[in-house]
């Protein structure tokens, strides 16, 4: 006899953790399972290595606040994407003062945010963009300079063997930035989890999803060790399987996934331990992107601290494989391909001709020129101090006719299934993107839910940046909390 129960979450990183936390809060009740391929949780897009760690919040990254053609710069994203940070840090907030999460510093510590730019053009840009931020409630903060010796207080690295003649340069400065390690950040979820009665069940990949007459959906799978198949049947099911959502959301049937595609983009790091090093940057610095580079190989030079171990790491730069996956199969870009996405994906190729071009240019760069990257944000860097380290795999999305840089919730209509596709900003933001599912996929709950949210997360459904004084009070509690105050 089939097993039945409320909730599967397939994939075993932050998406899912996140979302089976507010489950579990929300409907004690409920009986989850959540799958993962793999033998441990983590190991994918939410490995502290695989990604930026970043704690994206608009503070530093120039794709949030685009130029116009006009020379204006756009700030509306920059405010949202902070807007959503706060929400994930006023939950990690309240987890941690329910002893769910451990203690901060396992998974979050602060780490100041900043941008850099060499050129005329670009500084202006910067000088423009920290004008307009300054005046908003969450980024009030900001500081900008184009003294050589204030940037050279805020990270010595970026400054040493630069010369001021060479060509003007800006950076700007918000202390309150953070680096967080998602890989961590999703064990201790899962952890909690399945000490608190969720199934959390490793080594079993999923390989169809069927709609039952009756409504749920069978999730069949099949063990990695042994092989041995197995089904169950789910009243929801969560597809956070990073690039693989496609595929399953494309077994599923779901009209809502026709037209959709992926294009993957694989990263590497280059990375440094040396602690003569590392004591000389504490700082997360972006710099502007390539012509051509997708938003999340805009190059920064970034203190990471994973295990409490620090380091220094600079990238990404692209490579490719048609995984979608670091652990995925080379067969992935082609079984994706139907009839309803395979003419928008081939406009996508014709009309990106400077991603193309980026990709072989990184293609073609050995450790030498990638070092050589690194020396346009820090000119001391040597060759045999850097190592490099393989990146996650991201699986860009692409729909009708576009290449879309964001994360996009596909859901069907009757709210019984949904998925998670894209990349940027993508794990900062997962407390947002799944109260945003939740609010789709169970209407007739939420309401009844919305007061046990607001117990979680205090500000939700306000926006932050229309109201200083609830803005500043929030974000002192939640530092003092995370112990993140710089």
């Amino acid at each position: 006899m089939t097993e039945t129960v409320d909730v599967v979450l397939i994939g075993g990183g932050i998406m899912s953790a996140t979302l089976g936390a507010f489950l579990h809060e929300l409907q004690p009740d409920w009986k989850i399972v959540a799958v993962e391929r793999l033998s441990e949780v983590a190991q994918e897009s939410s490995n502290a290595f695989n990604n930026a760690g970043t704690g994206h919040s608009a503070l530093c990254e120039l794709n949030y606040t685009p130029q116009a053609p006009d020379g204006s710069v756009e700030i509306a994203k920059a405010i949202s994407i902070n807007e959503q940070f706060q929400l994930s840090r006023q939950f990690w907030s309240s987890l941690v003062e329910r002893g769910i999460l451990s203690a901060p510093d396992t998974f979050i510590n602060p780490t100041p945010h900043m941008t850099f730019v060499r050129g005329e053009k670009n500084v202006a840009f910067l000088k423009k963009r920290h004008e307009l931020l300054k005046e908003q409630t969450l980024f009030a903060d900001m500081q900008y300079s184009e003294d050589s010796r204030v940037i050279n207080q805020w990270a010595p690295l970026l400054m040493q063997r630069r010369l001021k003649a060479d060509e003007p340069f800006a950076a700007t400065r918000v202390t309150a930035g953070t680096d967080v390690d998602f890989g961590s950040l999703t064990r201790q979820l899962f952890a909690h989890l399945a000490g608190s009665g969720v199934q959390l069940r490793t080594d079993t990949e999923v390989r169809d999803l069927k709609r039952q007459g009756d409504g749920t959906w069978q999730v069949r799978y099949r063990r990695t060790i042994g092989r041995a198949p197995g089904r169950i049947n789910a009243r929801f099911v969560f597809v956070g399987a990073g690039g693989w959502a496609l595929k399953l959301l494309q077994k599923s049937g779901i009209p809502e996934i026709k037209g959709y595609g992926c294009f993957p983009i694989g990263g590497q790091w280059l990375m440094t331990s040396d602690p003569k090093i590392v004591a000389q940057h504490h700082a997360k610095v972006y710099s502007k992107a390539t012509v051509g580079a997708p938003p999340m190989s805009v190059p920064h030079l970034d203190t990471r601290v994973v295990d409490g171990k620090a380091s220094v790491l600079f990238g990404p730069f692209a490579t490719f494989s048609p995984k979608f996956l670091k652990n995925g199969s080379m067969w992935d870009i082609v079984t994706q391909v139907r009839f309803s996405n395979v003419f928008s994906m081939l406009k996508v190729a014709f009309t990106n001709v400077d991603l193309i071009r980026y990709l072989f240019s990184e293609l073609a760069k050995n450790h030498h020129r990638k070092v050589k990257d690194l020396r346009e944000l820090m000119p001391s860097a040597e060759d045999d101090d850097w190592t490099l380290l393989q990146a996650g795999q991201r699986a860009q999305v692409m729909y009708q006719g576009q290449l879309k840089f964001g994360t996009e919730v596909v859901s069907h209509a009757d709210g019984s299934i949904a998925g998670l596709l894209g990349a940027s900003p993508g794990a900062s933001t997962a407390v947002p993107i799944m109260l945003a599912l939740l609010k789709t996929c169970f209407p007739q709950q939420f309401a009844s839910w919305e007061p046990k949210i607001r117990e979680l997360i205090p500000t939700y459904g306000q926006n932050l940046n229309d109201q200083p004084e609830l803005a500043h009070e929030t974000m002192a509690e939640t530092a003092q909390d995370l112990k993140i105050i710089a």
